[in-house]
């Protein structure tokens, strides 16, 4: 089990290869919503890992991998979220790119008054500042791509804005859909394998 939202079957896909100076151990890794073990709409594509031999222990991973992985978290509704400043925990890297944008809307104060000064129909609802919640959906399953040094997601959603209002309640305010691409690198720093994102488009 990976966490509350998916497991991961890493089941040999065929007999270990073992030569005299190396073992080849052949996969087929694949990740599921957790206790829903159901077939992916993608298809495995075999591939090799480059001749080299100056280091221990080789690892290769697939696009179909990281594929299967998107559709689990989708199906899981681990792309859905609503976003508010009471928002403190939350599971997975989906939670933090989340979460960055949550800070990113506080550091600025993020209010009714903002999105009523580019959007004149907005002002119409509140004279005064009310906070804003965030509902975060995605409508496909993201799209991962392996590059060279990096791998893409591309995420198509929707999101809608809606004023939090002193008893509470909330007013929805607009909703607009969103298709975002952004990079991903891993380096390791420090003997840990980090991270970076980049926002393309």
């Amino acid at each position: 089990q990976i966490d509350d939202l998916a497991e991961v079957d890493y089941s040999l896909n065929s007999l270990p290869a073992v030569f005299r100076p190396f073992i080849d151990l052949d996969l087929k890794g694949i990740v599921f919503p957790a206790g829903n073990y159901t077939d992916s709409p993608y298809v495995a594509a075999s591939f090799a890992i480059p001749e080299q031999s100056d280091s221990m222990l080789y690892l290769a991973f697939s696009e179909y991998f990281f594929q299967t992985s998107s559709f689990a978290y989708y199906t899981a509704g681990a792309f859905n979220m609503t976003i508010a400043e009471e928002v403190k925990s939350g599971n997975s890297f989906v939670f933090f790119l989340f979460n960055f944008f949550l800070q990113t809307c506080s550091y600025f104060n993020i209010n009714t008054e903002i999105f009523g000064s580019i959007i004149p129909e907005v002002a119409k609802y509140s004279v005064t500042p009310y906070p804003v919640m965030l509902k975060l959906m995605a409508t496909e399953i993201p799209v991962i791509s392996l590059e060279q040094d990096s791998f893409t997601v591309e995420i198509q959603g929707s999101m809608e804005v809606l004023a939090v209002l002193p008893d509470s309640t909330t007013q929805s305010l607009f909703t607009m859909n969103i298709a975002a691409n952004t990079s991903i690198s891993l380096n390791i720093f420090d003997q840990k394998l980090m991270g970076s994102l980049c926002l393309n488009r």
